[in-house]
């Protein structure tokens, strides 16, 4: 591991002013993804600026007609909160999919946002990888791709965003408050992270030193009718083939509004707003689903080893929508309506 420096903030302007002192500065909380980074000397940062004393802000907390989640909270402690699981249940049960139980308890909401690509070229540091080290090309186009995207990709890279929570983030139109060198800001989540274009070295949209420090769930959970699927290899501790997060709110037999986000299969989490207007005033059938389905996936780019991800996608889109049709599938066991 890299030799670097430690400092624990005593406050969000002191954490910020500490890690824009060197360029190699990098916040750290729960650690369970930037100290990987480290051991495999693929992160080098000169300072660690610890925030995890900064965690004195309630997990969740009312702001304006939503709540707003804290940064520095764990991921467990954000999922078994009531609040969320009452009014927020896709978010719940999207975090409580993710990693394992253990890392839940040390992962924390900011923390979440900022992972980088599990893509195995980008973790050898002995192959080129844009991501990593921009200019040196993209192993995986030709190389081993099987959990690499089909959409928005780039000729400088293929990687995907491994988030769960952060697919539920995207459904539910959250906020991303961060503050900065340069004063607070509010982002909103569909411009938070970033598709590789040239430069897939860039996660997202933050500026240099910039610090979350909250999230912001809008009034409107779907608490009635939502669901997340995650389709992967085994049944925990995997990251996602793909999934998919999808809320309604019906009326009757008809749709009014429709959210569908799905994970696995971009740079970020993908999110087609033409496929949601397509299915408001329609009635909630399979075929609609699939309809929808076909919107999102144009345009969908294969490789040599993930060339199954498209109808495994549409599938995904098709049952998840029929499982938020009535919550109570999403029990163990259970099976989605026909």
């Amino acid at each position: 591991m890299h030799n670097f420096r430690y400092k624990a903030a005593t406050s969000v302007s002191d954490a910020v002013v500490e890690v824009n002192q060197s360029a190699e500065g990098q916040f750290v909380a729960g650690g369970t993804n930037v100290l990987d980074l480290m051991k495999y000397f693929v992160a080098k940062p000169e300072v660690l600026v610890d925030v995890n004393p900064l965690n004195s802000l309630p997990v969740v907390s009312e702001y304006k007609e939503g709540v707003r989640l804290s940064a520095f909270a764990t991921n467990a402690d954000t999922a078994y909160h009531p609040i969320i699981e009452k009014r927020y249940p896709l978010l719940s049960k999207a975090i409580l999919a993710g990693a394992s139980a253990q890392i839940r308890n040390m992962a924390t909401n900011g923390g979440n946002l900022l992972q980088r690509t599990r893509c195995y070229y980008f973790y050898d540091v002995n192959t080129p990888c844009n991501k990593r080290e921009p200019g040196t090309g993209c192993s995986a186009i030709r190389g081993y791709n099987r959990m690499m995207a089909i959409m928005g990709t780039s000729e400088h890279c293929i990687a995907v965003f491994p988030s769960d929570m952060c697919v539920a983030l995207a459904a539910l139109g959250a906020v991303v408050n961060t503050d900065g060198m340069q004063g607070k800001r509010e982002i909103p989540f569909a411009d938070f992270h970033r598709l590789p274009g040239d430069h897939p070295e860039k996660d997202n949209n933050l500026l240099a030193g910039e610090l979350i420090t909250g999230i912001d769930l809008p009034a409107e959970g779907f608490a009635e009718h939502y669901a997340y699927l995650k389709l992967r290899d085994r049944n925990s501790y995997a990251f996602a083939l793909v999934s998919v997060a999808v809320v309604f709110r019906l009326d009757g037999d008809l749709i009014s509004e429709a959210r569908i986000a799905l994970g696995g299969i971009a740079h970020k989490p993908w999110r087609v707003l033409d496929a949601e207007l397509y299915l408001q005033g329609k009635s909630a059938t399979v075929d609609h689903f699939a309809a929808a389905a076909e919107i999102i996936l144009q345009g969908a780019k294969t490789f040599e080893f993930n060339s199954f991800k498209p109808e495994l996608a549409r599938r995904a889109i098709i049952r998840c929508c029929k499982m938020a049709l009535s919550p109570d599938t999403q029990l163990p066991g259970a099976q989605p309506s026909a």
